[in-house]
């Protein structure tokens, strides 16, 4: 369905390009309503699972929440708050850095990697959803959206 019909456009657009951006921004939003749908069985968030998925990739080295923060996808994320409802779910810990009082160390637990390895095993239905385009189209989606932000 093309974006006019989506939002009920009146009008036409000014422009390409702010067709493209409010095309952009309403993809974005039902992509993210579907995650929101995928994280819900299992009691966490899109963020949270990000951290999860961060740490898991990095494991067995813990990670330092600056370090977690600035590989984040929501840059706008509150990493503190999101590690600190996964470390009382026990899915990460936090332990203070022995060489440095200042740091602390964040990793994931055994807990944590158990859930994630529940979440993939439904990945590829949610991989599902963007196979409406061919791979090809997908290849130049993400070469324009990387374009996008260069």
């Amino acid at each position: 369905m093309h974006i006019e019909d989506e939002i009920k456009q009146g009008k036409e657009f000014t422009s390409e390009y702010e067709k493209l951006a409010i095309n952009i921004l309403f993809t974005a939003s039902w992509l993210d309503s579907k995650n929101i749908q995928r994280f819900k069985p299992f009691g966490i968030s899109p963020q949270q699972y990000n951290v999860l998925r961060i740490l898991r990739g990095s494991n067995p080295k813990p990670l330092m929440l600056g370090d977690i923060a600035s590989r984040m996808i929501d840059k706008n994320s509150n990493t503190t708050r999101l590690v600190e409802k996964l470390r009382l779910k026990n899915f990460v810990k936090r332990e203070v850095c022995e060489n440095n009082r200042r740091q602390v160390d964040i990793s994931i637990t055994r807990q944590g990697i158990t859930l994630l390895a529940a979440i993939d095993i439904d990945a590829e239905n949610w991989i599902k959803i963007l196979k409406n385009i061919d791979l090809q189209k997908a290849i130049t989606a993400n070469q324009l959206l990387d374009s996008l932000r260069d």
